[in-house]
């Protein structure tokens, strides 16, 4: 992957969001199929296999941990949004693409699960920057997994969200009986994950999945507003805000509070903090440089 300012534009197809960089990289080549994009800060990561709904490909999984990996350690990118091209967001996994398997022995199942779709929904929830999801259609599966561990989910109106792991007669992977009891609660986390039912982008906004429903033409624009707006702001104070509040679905009230009292300790000693004091005591917008 080339990454200068002079890389070509591509632009993927509508109803997913579009790429427009002044510094970018983009790729996409037979083995991941991920187009990236890094604009304004933020850091664009498109799944982009139309024909196949998305499917994510062992290929594909590894370059969006990797992304997603790269946008933690760079200072040059201060949000991530995730999307995708074509009719559906990513409808699971495709068990086709992975590495050649051999004969199956004890352990292999739960081995793979641990490094494969574990491994993407803890890039996402580690993620030190912001992700926003951009749901341009249907997220099933792991797909759909991989929107929820997003910090802030958007949703095109005709985008579905199905836990299709029940119509296999398989359990739910990719941390799904662990997000969704924490996002809507335990009693409509079993009747998705009982039923498998198709969930619009509606309901999925009304029960709380989802953050905004918005046209299919307006999504990009508004991943677009959200994330730089996100990108704009104090980044290690973001990070650490989204550190307490995942962990805090783990932690009793102690441990919730030591970790807040440290976040704060370890916040106070950023650019931006001393940035945002400083422009509230001279009564001026901040400057927040994301350090």
């Amino acid at each position: 992957m080339t990454d200068s300012p002079r890389a070509p534009r591509e632009a993927p197809e509508t109803p997913g969001v579009r790429s427009r960089a002044s510094h970018e990289s983009t790729e996409k080549s037979l083995d991941s199929l991920i187009r990236h994009a890094t604009d304004n800060a933020v850091s664009w990561i498109t799944l982009d296999r139309p024909e196949a709904m998305n499917a994510l490909t062992w290929d594909q999984r590894e370059r969006v941990i990797a992304l997603l990996a790269a946008a933690s350690a760079d200072p040059g990118v201060r949000a991530v949004v995730i999307t995708a091209t074509g009719r559906g967001f990513c409808a699971g996994a495709d068990l086709r693409g992975g590495p050649p398997a051999g004969e199956r022995v004890p352990g292999d199942v739960a081995r793979t699960v641990r490094l494969g779709a574990q491994r993407l929904i803890a890039a996402v929830l580690d993620c030190e920057k912001p992700v926003i999801a951009a749901v341009n259609g249907t997220a099933a599966g792991i797909g759909a997994h991989l929107a929820f561990a997003c910090d802030l989910v958007l949703a095109a109106e005709p985008a579905r969200f199905i836990e299709v792991f029940v119509r296999r007669g398989l359990v739910p992977d990719g941390g799904g009986a662990y997000l969704l009891p924490r996002l809507v609660g335990p009693q409509r986390a079993k009747e998705l994950m009982f039923f498998g039912d198709a969930l619009s982008a509606a309901d999925a906004e009304r029960i709380g999945l989802v953050n905004r429903v918005v046209p299919p033409e307006a999504l990009e624009k508004t991943a677009r507003e959200w994330s730089e707006r996100l990108a704009a702001g104090p980044t290690r104070a973001l990070a650490l805000t989204k550190q307490l509040v995942n962990a805090s679905l783990d932690a009793d009230r102690g441990s919730a509070f030591a970790a807040e009292a440290a976040a704060q300790e370890i916040n106070m000693t950023t650019v931006d903090a001393n940035e945002g004091v400083a422009s509230f005591v001279e009564r001026r917008t901040p400057r927040y440089e994301g350090h």
